[in-house]
This record gives C-alpha cells, structure tokens and sequence, in this order.
C-alpha cells in the first residue's frame, strides 16, 4: 500500500498527521522533513526572550518521538527536489517516495527587502527554530535591535526583545503600527503603549541600506536618515514557498490554489497552511492551519469535507498593550466606529446597516471579544 506523503514538519504538517491518526491509525504515513523534524509551536518564537527560552526548551517532541507517536516514518535533513505527479512519486537526494496521496504543507518565506550595503547579509529574520537560535546567539552581549516592520510579528518581537531589556527600534512605511489590520487610533495606542517599555518607532520610512560601521550597523533610509544598532531583525512579512508545487505543474497564484477540500489542481495532492492559497484565501494563521487539518484529515480517511472557515479574531502578543483584531475582509465596505478611552479602545467596523464585519479590541475592551466575534460572518461559510 503506498503511504500518504506529508511534506514539511511544520505546525500544518504535524497537525495533519495528528488528526488523521485519530481516524486511521493503518494507512502507511511519511512525514518529509527539511530539518530535524522537532516539534515546536512557531507562534511561541515571537514570545520566547522574555520568558529566557533557549531552541531546545521550545521543542516538546523529538522527530523520534513524533514518529512512534503517528506511527509514521519520518525522513530528516531531506529536501524534495522533483514531484512525478504521473508515477505519484517524490524524488529527494538519494531516494525516493511513492504516494497515494500528498500534502504539501510546505510553509512560507521571509520576504526580503530590497536592500543595498556591506552588511545586508547580516539582516536576520526568524521563520523557525533555527532561525531563533542564530538570532538569540546573535543578540548574545548586544544591546540595540532594529526590527524592519512594524506588524504583527514584527510588533510582537518588539515586546517581547524590549520586555527582555533590549533598544528596540521599530521602522514601518506606514503612519503607525498593524497598519493593514487595525484603524490608526488603535495604532497609536499601541505606538504609545510600546513606547513605554522603551520602543523608539520610526514611521513613514523605510530602510534602503545597511552597512557595517566601526559603531555597529547604519540603517539608511529613503528620507536620507540613518539609525544605529547592533542587530538587525526583518519582519516585513512572508510569502508561500510555491516553487516545488510549480515546478510540478500545479496552479499557483499568491499561494498553491485549492479548493474548499485543499485539493490542488492534482487531485491527488493537497496543500495546507502558509503555502496554501484556499479558495481565494491566504491566511497565515494558526486558526486556519488548524481548521484545514482537520476537514483534511477526515477527506483523507475517506469523509469528503470541505473546509470551513468561521470568525477567526487573532490574539497579538503585546503584553504592554494586549489586543485582539479580526479585520474586515479586504475590500469591505463600510468604516471605523471607535470608543476610548484611558484603559480601552473598542473599535467596529460597521456596513451600511449597521452589520458587524470587523473589530480591534485593546485593554478593557478584550473582554468583550466572545460576545462580537458571535456578531461576524464566516470567513467561508
């Protein structure tokens, strides 16, 4: 019998495997692995200075352990170089795999600036374990971070780098922090929240070079002004890693293009999480990656069922300011109706009518998340 083939280890990966394991513990399983194949939770590396957490503490689960617990075989260090959709096979340096069905759970990359200066290889960014680990070594004895990109992730390290009693500088195009996801009033209430644990916010510009310097790293900027620090962090987001998915033929577009059931345009294979781009959607989110497993699974193990998507609110990790968003679809028509005041800011995005489609809640106002996102539609109904 040919196995279901998972590629990537990841958090959509390893949550596929698990579910399906819960309906069918037979059918042969093979998890391919681009690393060491541990088992960590990827949200937690945003949040994990503060707490002093070193790589190793984060993981919970070996690759060995993973694999008797999914009684599975998992290949490490292994990297897909070619899929022959005709024979269902997937090649890799040195060998092969047959599949009956494939998941593509391959994840996304940090996207990279378009940088000029000596010292652009220095620019880190942390999209896994490894890249926290080289991060955390870096900063090792430093003192001033730069983080290019004042959004979600790159808000959250901010707290988190600034909460473990590092400068922190933040840089963003935009006129104020989660520019694409909350109204500027909430933004600035952020601003000024993380200003008070000692964040220096750059907006309305953007870094154009980095170069090395006897003081430590010049950022410059398009306005010709500079800052100084000694670690270098870009968050300006990610982009699904699509290139194995289009050299086999698949359709691509932002991400690998499903439908309600993941299926790619090969309906023997399936794409889940940051790589996937499902029925028009790109939602690098854990709520998402943790619906898809699970209506994947049970079509795996034989219950067609597409994938629903319900109000999913995102929880940003800013201690300092604690907020909840579930932004309007994009495109929505409607606008802001905002309340604040010194401990809250509660702000709803309302149509013509009157209808819920969106909020930003901050402080006080958090407690209100469970009754509002009861208000929203389905993200796909």
């Amino acid at each position: 019998m040919k196995p279901i083939v998972i590629a990537g280890t990841g958090l959509a990966g390893y949550t596929a495997a698990r579910e399906f394991r819960k309906l069918d513990s037979d059918t042969p399983l093979v998890l391919i692995s681009t690393d060491a194949g541990d088992f960590y939770s990827k949200p937690m590396l945003s949040n994990a200075f503060a707490q002093g957490k070193s790589a190793e503490t984060l993981i919970t689960a070996s690759a060995a352990q993973m694999a008797s617990e999914l009684h599975a075989e998992i290949l490490t260090h292994t990297h897909i170089t070619a899929i022959d959709r005709d024979e269902r096979h997937v090649y890799f340096d040195g060998g092969d795999r047959g599949y009956a069905k494939l998941i593509l759970a391959l994840g996304a990359d940090p996207i990279r600036l378009p940088l000029q200066g000596d010292a652009v290889a220095e620019v880190l960014s942390v999209n896994d374990i490894q890249d926290y680990a080289r991060f955390r070594n870096t900063i090792e004895g430093k003192q001033r971070i730069a983080i290019l990109g004042g959004g979600l992730i790159g808000c959250e390290f901010a707290n988190d780098l600034a909460a473990a009693g590092y400068q922190v500088s933040v840089i963003d195009i935009a006129t104020h922090p989660l520019g694409r996801l909350v109204p500027e009033t909430m933004g600035t209430r952020l601003r000024d929240m993380l200003g008070t644990v000692g964040i220096d916010w750059h907006f309305g510009v953007s870094a154009s070079t980095v170069d090395r310097t006897t003081e430590g790293l010049r950022i410059g900027f398009n306005d010709g002004s500079s800052l100084m620090a000694d670690v270098v962090l870009s968050a300006v987001g990610l982009r699904p890693r699509t290139q194995l998915a289009a050299a086999a033929g698949l359709t691509v577009n932002r991400g690998i293009v499903t439908d309600r059931y993941l299926a790619t345009s090969d309906p023997a294979i399936y794409a889940l999480g940051d790589c996937a781009e499902v029925a028009g959607l790109v939602l690098p989110f854990v709520m998402p990656l943790m619906q898809g497993a699970r209506t994947l699974a049970k079509t795996l193990a034989g219950e067609l069922t597409p994938v629903s998507y319900p109000a999913m609110p995102v929880v940003v990790k800013t201690p300092a300011c604690p907020l909840v968003v579930a932004p309007p679809a994009m495109g929505a028509a409607g606008a802001w109706d905002i309340q604040l005041d010194a401990a809250g800011v509660r702000a709803l995005f309302q149509d013509a009518s009157g209808a819920l489609l969106g909020f930003a809640l901050a402080g006080t106002a958090n407690a209100d998340k469970q009754a509002l996102t009861k208000q929203l539609p389905s993200v796909l109904a």
